[in-house]
């Protein structure tokens, strides 16, 4: 867990961050400090280092890092928030209510220290360079409420509706540690005064990006319920979406995206011993051109559903517009060895 240290230490560390500073660095901490005494808020700690224009990149997330006059490294309250993909709660559109409710809840008690109930309960006011108040935590903070939450996770005490912060937060951890392994080399072996500035912030958007595109919904309830209605089925399996309703979806999408396309997708991911494949088929689309290509579709099919559904027609007759529309692609010589009747009822 997060070490907070003393008051005492902090100062020591401060003097001797100050001892090492350059006659700019201490003009315009001197000019901060004016600042902040105009604002009749004196004891407020100072960024000396960070801007909101350039924020710490994870995935599609952006936290605004500083750190303080007092050697201290924070992330934003906002950006935090969003990180481990919580919304913002009612406390001036900040989320730090929130956050603190849910580590203080009953589903993390048991998971988190009193210290870190406090400092979530707490967050650090501080001044930025434009003098403003900004809220945030000390950057450990992020990486004790993922543990935390996942030991929640693996006792099994989360709610359903957490399970997706869960998953945020297992795959921060793993982009932490990746990207910690490459610090701890470069500064071993003296690359880290050469390498560029933001590469470590790089190599933890590419990795946070590449695991989130594998959580996102792609085929959203809408699509089931209109393949219901047009079939005629109860709208209440668009819901549990039976077996057979992927053989429906592979002949609606995958076999007309392009050829070959659903035969690769079922060799990067085959189905295992219990009858299921352990990632879904659009999991393994490519997320510069296979899955935008892929929703291109989906938006094209569920249009023909939803004219289908007003003009009252049947499935057949609807199965025979879209092979028109969006015809199936034939196999390619390269999947010639399939079995037939696979890809007929695929």
């Amino acid at each position: 867990m997060t070490d907070f240290g003393s008051s005492a230490a902090g100062k020591k560390g401060g003097k001797a961050r100050a001892a090492n500073l350059t006659k700019e660095q201490r003009s315009e901490i001197a000019r901060q400090a004016a600042v902040v005494r105009w604002s009749g808020d004196e004891a407020l700690p100072i960024v000396t280092h960070g801007s909101p224009d350039h924020p710490l990149l994870i995935g599609d997330i952006q936290i605004p890092c500083y750190v303080l006059d007092d050697g201290r490294r924070v992330l934003h309250q906002r950006g935090m928030v969003n990180a481990i993909g919580m919304s913002r709660g009612s406390s001036g559109g900040t989320g730090g209510d929130r956050l603190a409710k849910f580590v203080s809840g009953d589903r993390l008690k048991d998971y988190v220290s009193a210290e870190l109930r406090e400092v979530t309960g707490n967050p650090l006011r501080f001044r930025i360079r434009s003098g403003h108040l900004a809220y945030g935590y000390e950057a450990t903070v992020l990486a004790d409420i993922c543990d935390a939450v996942l030991e929640a996770r693996k006792a099994g005490v989360l709610q359903k509706q957490q399970s997706h912060i869960a998953t945020r937060c297992e795959i921060l951890v793993r982009g932490f540690a990746r990207v910690g392994i490459i610090a701890l080399v470069d500064e071993a072996t003296g690359y880290q005064r050469d390498r560029e500035r933001d590469s470590l912030a790089k190599i933890l958007e590419a990795f946070v990006a590449k695991e989130i595109q594998k959580y996102l919904r792609t085929f959203d309830l809408e699509f089931y319920e209109l393949m219901c209605e047009v079939r005629g089925e109860p709208l209440e399996r668009a819901k549990k979406r039976p077996k057979y309703f992927g053989k429906l979806t592979n002949n609606l999408v995958y076999c007309r995206l392009a050829p070959g396309v659903l035969d690769e997708l079922k060799k990067l991911s085959p189905v295992g011993d219990r009858g299921y494949r352990k990632t879904k088929l659009f999991q393994g689309l490519t997320p510069d051109y296979g899955h935008p290509k892929l929703k291109e579709h989906l938006a094209g099919v569920t249009t023909a559903m939803k004219l289908a559904k007003i003009q009252g027609i049947g499935w057949d007759d609807f199965m025979k517009l879209l092979d028109k529309t969006h015809p199936k692609f034939k196999p390619m010589p390269l999947f010639d060895g399939l079995d037939a009747a696979e890809r007929e009822t695929d």
